[in-house]
């Protein structure tokens, strides 16, 4: 599993011209799900997510997380991070196949649920139109 973190000051996610999704002050988490990823591989990440420090305390620090905030979380599934670039044409081999990867995706984020006070999340596999100010920029690769 890959997680692409983007710290925002806000964001949001719109499938066929409507909003789906929409968050002020968290995190914008592009999620890609491997092969041989499981339930364990997505609790695992979320519990590294949630306790990832990265926003800034009153000295100017990264020691605060998105619980210290009271941030928001947006999800966007992205089987695209497993993306296998020898030739000009990527593939995409390594990725999950899309029933796992949905499974995951929605496990993923219901275990985020009970740690912030909003978790938004896009449509799975549909195409989506992601808009955000990231901050910092403060971008953040986590894999297993």
């Amino acid at each position: 599993m890959k997680l692409v973190i983007q710290r925002v000051t806000e964001a949001s996610v719109t499938v066929n011209h409507v909003i789906t999704g929409q968050i002020q002050t968290g995190y914008v988490v592009l999620l890609g799900v491997g092969e041989n990823d499981t339930e364990q591989t997505a609790k695992k990440l979320a519990e590294k997510l949630i306790k990832l420090r990265i926003f800034s305390d009153m000295n100017g620090k990264t020691n605060l997380s998105i619980k210290d905030v009271d941030g928001e979380i947006l999800v966007i599934s992205q089987f695209t991070l497993y993306a296998e670039c020898k030739s000009n044409r990527p593939s995409f081999k390594h990725a999950g196949n899309p029933e796992l990867a949905e499974q995951l995706y929605y496990y993923f984020i219901k275990q985020l649920e009970p740690h912030v006070k909003s978790v938004q999340h896009g449509i799975f596999g549909a195409d989506m139109q992601v808009k955000l100010c990231n901050d910092g920029p403060f971008t953040i690769l986590l894999e297993t």
